[in-house]
């Protein structure tokens, strides 16, 4: 007969859990590692790590080319991932149909953090990592960072340190495991496994890698370029912050889920992918494929010499925003609760219609020309930073292994009594313990959103 666990039995082990996540951002003075000592490893590391990236052209390309049908830009292996067409169309915003390049990654990537009782406090073994498309180089990761081609070996070079921990992980050494987006706008319905486990005293600190207690990675948040994308999804999706949602909030859970279901299910959005050659709106040279406009982004190509990773060189597309994105968290107490102010957004590139963002996501420059609400939107954020209280302000980049320099300024901003009373369309009030519970589930918020949940808990720790 199986055995069964009752709830009783679960809420001790999440108040367990709670406990010794809080014991750890307490501890920013550090346990294993000291501040000193954890700048002097980094400062190391990042002289260590030599990564050159060089600008090249879509013909010196190693093991890519155009397929000569779709005009897709594609791995010889069918691996890794494609940059392909896609064509869109939603029934709400300033533009209702367009065309651009998408990445097309079918295959689910694995991040990771492991976690480790050292003197009675939980450490999280943290990555110094270089990307290539990273604009300084080296930040800190998760312990794990990889797609499947990547720890499965079609690269053919060193296997992924610490990979086998996840791959073969007890059940009751898990604590977070979920599928989570990546970017809307330029993946085309990408997925990754974050993970975090628990290990014991037999795994050790390589050279590149650092136990960390979470209150010191998060005094790391703090510093432009300091703690990559991947890092902070995964940090958002730690369970056991706060007390149960229900108390204090303007919602309960369910009127939370049936919001969210009612947005997935009114909005149309129909993307398809389509054929990378002769894309409406976009130009292809030896160099690039830009917008005819000059905005948005371009796909370029880079070769790449490393000494720390799995293979000491490659080439590679890369996907070149232009301009600096901004994402931005409103925040108010209502009866002395803290909530934050999440939207309904479309993107293309989403399994589902929407996914829960910032209050405020977009590149000004963008939408200065395109005009509509998210450029009142911006605006509105730019006043707000001199007359409401910033609770976070730093500039971060996404995700370096696809992305050129792509740089987005994050920032939490608490509103005073005397504003946003009313919710306006398309926005909801969630407290923190509530959207900690929607992201121990798939697709509830995007990487923006995701990003700044992180940045709030380091704030509000």
């Amino acid at each position: 007969m199986p055995r069964t666990i009752g709830t009783d039995v679960l809420r001790h082990a999440d108040s367990t859990l709670s406990t010794r996540l809080a014991e750890s951002a307490r501890a920013t003075g550090g346990v294993a590692t000291s501040p000193e000592q954890f700048e002097k490893w980094f400062a190391e590391r990042c002289a260590a790590q030599v990564h050159e990236v060089n600008r090249i052209p879509f013909s010196r390309l190693r093991n890519w080319s155009f397929a000569e049908n779709s005009g897709h830009l594609v791995h010889d292996t069918g691996r890794f991932f494609t940059v392909a067409g896609l064509k869109v169309e939603v029934d709400e915003g300033p533009v209702k149909e367009w065309s651009q390049p998408i990445i097309v990654q079918r295959e689910i990537g694995l991040l990771g953090i492991a976690v480790r009782e050292i003197d009675g406090v939980l450490h999280l073994l943290m990555q110094a990592k270089a990307e290539p498309g990273n604009p300084n180089g080296v930040q800190l990761s998760p312990t794990v960072q990889a797609t499947k081609s990547n720890y499965t070996g079609v690269h053919q070079g060193r296997l992924v340190p610490y990979v086998k921990h996840f791959a073969e992980a007890e059940p009751r050494s898990v604590v977070a495991d979920v599928l989570q987006s990546e970017h809307g706008a330029w993946f085309y319905r990408k997925r990754n496994r974050n993970m975090v486990i628990e290990v014991g005293p037999e795994v050790e600190a390589g050279e590149d890698f650092c136990w960390l207690t979470l209150g010191q990675v998060q005094e790391q948040l703090r510093i432009d370029h300091r703690v990559n994308m991947d890092t902070r999804t995964v940090l958002s999706c730690l369970p056991g912050f706060g007390d149960d949602g229900e108390q204090g909030g303007l919602h309960t859970e369910t009127e939370i889920l049936s919001w969210i279901t009612s947005n997935q299910a009114v909005h149309d959005v129909d993307s398809t992918v389509v054929g990378l050659r002769d894309l409406p709106g976009w130009r292809q040279s030896d160099w690039s494929i830009s917008h005819e406009s000059g905005l948005f982004f371009s796909v370029t190509a880079v070769d790449v010499v490393a000494n720390s990773r799995e293979v000491g060189g490659w080439t590679q597309p890369l996907f070149e925003p232009h301009g600096v994105g901004i994402a931005a968290l409103l925040v108010k107490r209502f009866g002395g609760v803290l909530h934050v102010l999440l939207r309904a957004r479309i993107e293309p590139g989403y399994i589902d219609a929407i996914e829960l963002a910032p209050t405020v996501q977009g590149t000004p420059e963008n939408h200065a020309r395109l005009g509509g609400a998210v450029h009142e939107q911006l605006l509105d954020i730019e006043r707000r930073l001199g007359t409401d209280r910033v609770l976070y302000d730093a500039e971060m980049s996404e995700e370096g292994g696809r992305f050129h320099h792509s740089r987005s300024r994050y920032m939490i901003i608490e509103v005073g009594d005397d504003h946003f009373d009313e919710e306006p369309p398309g926005f909801r009030w969630m407290t923190l313990p509530q959207i900690t519970w929607l992201l121990q589930h798939r697709h509830y918020l995007n990487v923006q959103a995701r990003s700044l949940i992180a940045c709030l808990h380091a704030c509000a720790d």
